[in-house]
């Protein structure tokens, strides 16, 4: 019979081989790669000294020889002393594949994650499917994606790309909330070997897989020059969601600069005389939000359109503004797919929005119908009618067509709808507008003033249609404002509507157009 001496003793020789199950030369492999543990990565994300690991001696027991952990990391600890799930897959055991054991401790987490409801963040580095165990591994694959589906919009789910991830290592990330990359990480359904022997296609992992290339694709969020960096980033986006659906996000720093400000002034003078002068919209929200402060998502991807999230009187809020300085702030198929994943993510966890407007609509031509600029158009348009929180819009410039109707109109739902008196809100702009009802005027007119009646006519439209007045008489406008007191009006907008409550109609779900 064995002492408690020599139990403690077992005990703590099977941590200490859990803590590098592949012994030195796994510990040697990491160190020719250049990468941290998964530990010490779990580590980097989380408060100091807070992380409680759960499932260290897990192993499979049908194989004699099988490795401490099975290829991944669990455990819990604290984000700005919040709670948070984490796992992190571990490169050196199996190459971070998925098995049976992996599988348990993650479904496992992710249980944990939802009768805890506190937010799940997953650190990647994996192979996929692992291979040795064949069926096994994809019906865990199945049993991870059923514990993950009771998350979705009750918790807020992150995922970190850190290596190259392939096949079902980049099915659970996509379906998260946001997706977190370093510049050296790929992530592709199949890699470079096996796409070249099953369709001849020789294209190189970066051409298919690349960080950025992912995130101009739409399937990464953000992607950050090193790991640190995208901990940090990890970091402040959880800080301003709640930690669940039943919660509400952290209030920081309420109360401050309750009158217009010297910054606030600035924005008088701000938009350009000429209206397709370009300027960058980055500049108008650090003026309109708390602490001049702003934490862009997806700013690699669809650069015409901005989200993000910002403080209003301390609080989180969502925004979704257009960016003049690309294609002129126009609306096209990648960017309704930003704008609605982002409006939705809002909408799940109770965050308000703000949208802020500057676009002539939607762009046309072939390409953009046959990218199905009418269905993922219609996607946003039906995210932002669906959405429940307070919603506040503010028109700086131009509301042209179906640009004016999804960018947060009156119409389609805004609780309040502001704009500054270089809004322009028409069906389109001034040029298009004279081309098309003034076309037979014009060419009626001599050669020699022709030029000069269509500027007269471009002028009149712009000083009586596309201006704000028509929309303020008809109270499609709650407010013309100056663009001065802008901050303080979204501040009094959000704390009126801070109690909004929406009631639903019973249904099992709508049908999103996809």
């Amino acid at each position: 019979m064995s002492t408690t001496a020599e139990r403690l003793a077992d005990l703590r020789k099977k941590l200490e081989l859990s803590q590098e199950p592949a012994g030195e030369a796994g510990a040697a492999k990491r160190a020719k790669k250049g990468i941290p543990s998964p530990r010490e990565r779990i580590n980097m994300l989380l408060d100091p000294g807070t992380f409680v690991e759960i499932g260290a001696l897990v192993r499979n027991p049908a194989d004699k020889n099988s490795l401490y952990g099975d290829g991944v990391v669990t455990g819990h600890g604290l984000v700005e002393g919040r709670p948070v799930a984490v796992f992190s897959h571990d490169q050196t055991v199996y190459g971070g594949t998925v098995g049976e054991m992996f599988g348990q401790k993650v479904a496992s987490l992710m249980r944990f994650a939802a009768k805890m409801g506190c937010p799940l963040v997953g650190i990647n580095d994996s192979g996929g499917a692992r291979v040795q165990e064949a069926v096994t591994s994809l019906r865990w694959y199945g049993e991870m994606a059923i514990a993950m589906e009771a998350l979705s919009g009750a918790v807020p789910m992150v995922s970190l790309i850190l290596g190259n991830c392939a096949a079902g290592a980049v099915y659970q990330p996509i379906c998260t909330d946001v997706v977190i990359a370093t510049e050296s990480a790929h992530m592709f359904v199949t890699g470079p070997q096996i796409t070249r022997e099953a369709t001849g296609e020789d294209v190189t992992a970066d051409e298919l897989g690349g960080a950025y290339n992912q995130a101009d694709w739409g399937n990464i969020h953000h992607v950050a020059k090193d790991e640190k960096a995208a901990f940090e980033w990890a970091r402040e986006y959880l800080s301003f969601l709640p930690s669940s659906c039943q919660e509400e996000p952290p209030i920081v720093n309420p109360g401050l600069e309750p009158e217009v400000t010297d910054t606030d002034r600035e924005l008088d003078t701000f938009v350009p005389d000429s209206d397709n002068a370009s300027y960058d919209m980055h500049e108008v929200l650090l003026r309109i939000f708390d602490d001049g402060g702003f934490h862009e998502v997806g700013s690699d991807m669809a650069r015409n359109i901005i989200t993000g999230f910002a403080r209003v009187d301390g609080r989180s809020v969502g925004v979704v503004a257009n960016q003049p300085m690309y294609l002129a702030g126009a609306l096209d198929a990648k960017a309704s797919d930003k704008a609605s994943h982002f409006v939705r993510m809002c909408d799940a966890f109770e965050i308000p929005l703000v949208l802020v407007v500057d676009t002539p609509g939607f762009m046309p031509g072939l390409e953009q119908e046959k990218a199905g600029v009418i269905k993922r158009g219609g996607r946003f348009l039906f995210s932002f009618v669906e959405a429940s929180v307070p919603k506040v819009t503010v028109v700086v410039r131009k509301a042209y067509g179906g640009g004016w109707a999804v960018m947060g109109s009156k119409a389609l739902g805004a609780d309040v709808y502001f704009a500054w008196p270089t809004a322009r809100i028409a069906v389109m702009g001034a040029e298009q507008a004279v081309g098309l009802v003034g076309r037979r005027q014009l060419e009626a007119a001599p050669d020699d003033q022709r030029e000069a009646i269509r500027k007269q006519m471009i002028d009149f439209y712009n000083a009586t249609a596309a201006t704000p007045w028509p929309a303020a008489e008809r109270g499609y406008i709650d407010g013309v404002i100056e663009p001065a007191a802008t901050r303080l009006e979204i501040r009094k907008a959000l704390t009126l509507l801070r109690d909004k409550k929406l009631q639903r109609n019973p249904r099992k779900h709508h049908l999103l157009p996809l």
